[in-house]
């Protein structure tokens, strides 16, 4: 039998041999004529992009998929459709990474120079970001036609599109240049911004599309929803965690949440926390991007002992979403979501 980590390897295997078919399926795509310098562009943009990840989203759609059919062997069709799935939302995540790099004047994005920084690329990116966003229905096109479910999954993609567009605009009009005001800043705004912009897309997409294929009705499932935005809300929480106090060598990008005046959840934390003397550093220094700034809001995040408050809501959050998972009545759905916890609880990038 093959070990966990091996049966692991096989999946990804075969996740990016997927890749390779629709990569190759939209670049002799007959709606466009493509030259060959054309074609060698979109080639190197899609691999630069697309498949550099963790490619966690992806691949949670074959694993939710094989958990919801409890054990039973998946027919080859099934494999290649839920693959291609995986892909569709990693193509989503490479066209808003693409974007949002751009937008936050960002200089790494996985270990690499973001996409815009490459001195042939530039501006273009914004336009390769678009061509991403429309792969997405000509991979549903091709290959979900005549899925009776097919209307359900065009349905789901726009309206999670929309969502994370939303999200994106919260999070840019709350850090608007001129008008920065941490008063603004509490933690409402932060789960709003959070949820929309990055737990619908990250977390309900997946596990949607694979509830689709198994021939469920979205409607139906409110509940895993619910527990799955909140899980999304517990990973950006870590996320902005990390931002701060991950390794930059481990996470694969510098954190820039200080100097870009984010609505993080450390700075909505230290609001809560501080004392008028310590507002008066952070309302002084947050939100500036100058080292001698960023050292500041630093040193107040550790005397406020932020490291500390983070690990004692992250083991709450983990206990409140057990307990929620553990309700759900179908193991099948137990066994996802809580396969789903595993992967990000203490996670280090």
């Amino acid at each position: 039998m093959a070990s966990p980590d091996g049966a692991k390897a096989d999946l990804k295997s075969t996740f990016l041999n997927v890749y390779s078919v629709l990569k190759s399926e939209l670049l002799q795509d007959p709606a466009f004529e493509f030259t060959d310098v054309s074609r060698q562009w979109v080639q190197r943009m899609l691999d630069y992009n697309v498949p550099g990840g963790k490619l966690n989203r992806g691949l949670s759609v074959i694993e939710s998929y094989k958990l919801l059919k409890e054990g039973k062997e998946l027919t080859e069709e099934e494999i290649f459709l839920s693959c291609t799935l995986g892909w569709c939302i990693e193509w989503l995540q490479a066209y808003f990474l693409v974007l949002d790099d751009i937008m936050d004047g960002s200089h790494t994005r996985r270990g690499q120079p973001c996409w815009f920084r490459l001195p042939e690329v530039g501006i273009i990116a914004a336009n390769d970001g678009i061509l991403l966003c429309n792969h997405i229905p000509r991979i549903l096109k091709k290959h979900f036609r005549e899925e009776p479910y097919y209307v359900d999954l065009l349905d789901l993609f726009n309206e999670v599109e929309f969502q994370t567009a939303c999200g994106q605009m919260i999070d840019l009009i709350t850090t608007l240049e001129g008008e920065k005001d941490l008063s603004k800043y509490t933690l409402s705004l932060h789960r709003r911004i959070v949820q929309f912009k990055t737990a619908y897309y990250s977390f309900y997409l997946p596990v949607a599309c694979a509830l689709l294929m198994a021939g469920e009705n979205l409607d139906n499932h409110i509940d895993i929803k619910n527990i799955l935005v909140e899980m999304g809300t517990y990973f950006q929480v870590q996320d902005d965690y990390l931002d701060c106090f991950g390794a930059p060598e481990t996470i694969g990008k510098i954190g820039t949440d200080i100097e870009d005046f984010k609505c993080s959840w450390l700075v909505v934390k230290a609001l809560e926390l501080s004392n008028e003397e310590q507002k008066k550093v952070l309302y002084e220094h947050y939100g500036k991007p100058e080292p001698e700034h960023v050292v500041k809001v630093k040193a107040l995040y550790n005397e406020l002992n932020l490291q500390g408050v983070f690990a004692e809501y992250e083991s709450q959050s983990y206990e409140k979403l057990t307990t929620s998972i553990e309700a759900h009545p179908s193991k099948a759905v137990q066994a996802m979501l809580k396969s789903f916890l595993g992967k990000i609880y203490k996670r280090q990038k």
